[in-house]
């Protein structure tokens, strides 16, 4: 199925994850923010969060600083 990562389209096993997606993108233990359809997910609802067809997906990296 098609979804939209970052602005990009990008092709997915139906029925995964956002967990599976971040696994993919190889961001796991990073420090993310996930938003999909402009609602910001919690990390603790990342497994249990399945993709649909045409989601928009936006992750950004969580960069600290002073």
């Amino acid at each position: 199925m098609q979804i939209q990562l970052n602005g990009e389209t990008k092709t997915v096993e139906a029925g995964s994850s956002l967990l599976q997606l971040i696994e993919q993108l190889e961001l796991t233990g990073k420090r993310i923010a996930v938003e999909i359809n402009e609602d910001i997910i919690p990390r603790s609802e990342h497994a249990d969060t399945r993709l649909q067809e045409g989601d928009r997906i936006e992750i950004v990296h969580a960069i600290g600083g002073g």
